[in-house]
């Protein structure tokens, strides 16, 4: 039906992509879930700007900054409540498949859903604990917004095992659509009704609009997922191996703990010792670089079960080679989203509102810190499924270390320049110690224009 000169032209384009949607070896897998994750993350970028565009008209900069703030912290201290789970399920889900063993594959999806909400509801109740022991040395405007959020705890906590368990399933759908595409179109359409009904427009009813939502939407989830796993799996025996689990969890915990943190400490920082209306602008910025940040996530989510197969192999070459596409999955496409969204920068925040538009500076300089980042691609990923996760945990260490001294130097002197200044130099620093920590520890040269084919220092890598 095309036109035979955009047909030749098209033709090789078409040769590839074929046997990524079709063919089921582990490499084609990984591509075709990495090209649905990164279709998912273009369509919840696309969603996530939209509704933080919207909020931000409907609430201004000062309830909008409230806003940004606590649900920042919520996610954080929801994810952190896994205390690891929600990956650890990937280094052993695929594990278990290959020796076939079902036992141990239905106590793991069990445990984490239980563990997560338990532990979650735990940091919640020392949540509350606090702001009624502390309370009245906190900004009154952020009281009520912190108690709603803290009731999000343990929804937010189980949406992730459940992601986590959807991923080790290479189910790219079900794994990314309800957090980045069902949960912000819920908060969206849930915080515009309540303003057509006559609520305020504040932060008040943006939180809970978003309480509502990840209830509904991890609880949907559930149910859902618990068909499938039911579906797949047939009733049996449950084998719990808590210890075995929780000592590989622990450690994950520690290095995405870290890393979370890592990409979470300014909006935090800003929050501490400026406005929320700086919270607003810098939050603005860093949101519109984020369109940057779904191509990283996307390779992550595709490599991560891609490493811990070729553990398995004893071809460390074979594993080199996987490392270095996926650094160069991440540059490339990194790199020409980053140059789209700067060249449309000052129009995407005055979206946001007039003054937004001073955070284009800001933009420049987050984008230096993420292709930094992109440069040595999803490191980390690597390292913990290669079983280093004591190693990932001292490097991750070191960079929050750095970004929480930047950041407290250069906040107070530079203001939300320094913010940017502080968060570009952590990713600086990370992508410098992962490209060392993989070179000394696997011999591997890590970084997006290395040859993977080229003669590693260590011929044998060690075992996890």
């Amino acid at each position: 039906m095309l036109p035979p000169a955009l047909r030749e032209r098209l033709s090789p384009f078409a040769q590839k992509l074929v046997p990524v949607l079709t063919e089921n070896d582990p490499k084609h897998r990984a591509q075709r879930m990495a090209l649905v994750a990164f279709a998912i993350r273009i369509v919840s970028a696309a969603i996530a700007f939209v509704s933080q565009i919207i909020l931000a008209r409907l609430m201004g900069e000062f309830e909008y900054g409230i806003f940004v703030f606590v649900w920042v912290l919520v996610v954080l201290f929801g994810n952190l409540s896994c205390l690891g789970f929600h990956t650890a399920i990937i280094r052993f889900l695929p594990q278990y498949h290959a020796r076939d063993a079902l036992p141990e594959i239905r106590g793991l999806t069990t445990t984490v859903r239980i563990f997560a909400l338990v532990s979650a509801t735990g940091l919640a109740i020392v949540g509350i604990s606090g702001l009624w022991l502390f309370g009245d040395r906190i900004d009154s405007y952020y009281i009520v917004p912190l108690y709603l959020g803290i009731f999000s705890l343990p929804m937010i906590a189980l949406g992730d095992v459940m992601d986590g368990t959807s991923r080790a399933h290479s189910w790219a759908v079900s794994a990314l659509s309800p957090t980045y595409i069902i949960r912000p179109v819920l908060i969206l359409g849930l915080m515009m009704l309540a303003v057509a009904i006559g609520e305020p427009h504040t932060a008040r009813t943006a939180m809970i609009a978003a309480m509502a939502a990840t209830y509904l939407t991890s609880v949907t989830q559930f149910f859902i997922l618990t068909w499938r796993l039911r579906k797949r799996y047939v009733k049996g025996p449950r084998k719990i191996e808590f210890g075995t689990w929780i000592r590989i969890a622990l450690p994950i915990f520690l290095i995405e703990g870290f890393g979370f943190m890592l990409t979470n400490s300014d909006v935090v920082i800003v929050g501490l010792y400026l406005d929320p209306q700086s919270v607003a602008i810098y939050f603005a910025a860093a949101k519109t670089m984020a369109l940057v940040h779904f191509v990283m996530f996307s390779v992550k989510a595709a490599a991560a079960p891609r490493f811990s197969a070729a553990m398995a192999d004893p071809d460390r070459q074979q594993l080199a080679v996987i490392a270095v596409e996926s650094a160069r999955w991440s540059f490339w496409p990194s790199l020409a989203v980053g140059a789209l969204v700067l060249l449309a920068g000052n129009f995407l925040l005055s979206l946001f509102g007039p003054a937004f538009v001073s955070g284009y500076p800001l933009m420049v300089i987050l984008f230096a810190g993420i292709m930094a980042k992109a440069f040595v691609g999803p490191a980390e990923a690597f390292l913990t499924m290669a079983g280093q996760q004591k190693l990932c945990v001292g490097l991750y260490a070191a960079a929050l270390v750095c970004n929480l001294a930047l950041n407290m130097t250069l906040i107070p002197l530079f203001g939300l320049s320094g913010a940017a200044l502080a968060t570009a130099g952590a990713m600086l620093i990370e992508a410098i110690l992962l490209h060392l920590a993989v070179r000394h520890t696997f011999g591997i040269v890590l970084f997006a224009f290395a040859d993977p084919h080229a003669r590693t220092i260590k011929s044998e890598a060690p075992r996890p």
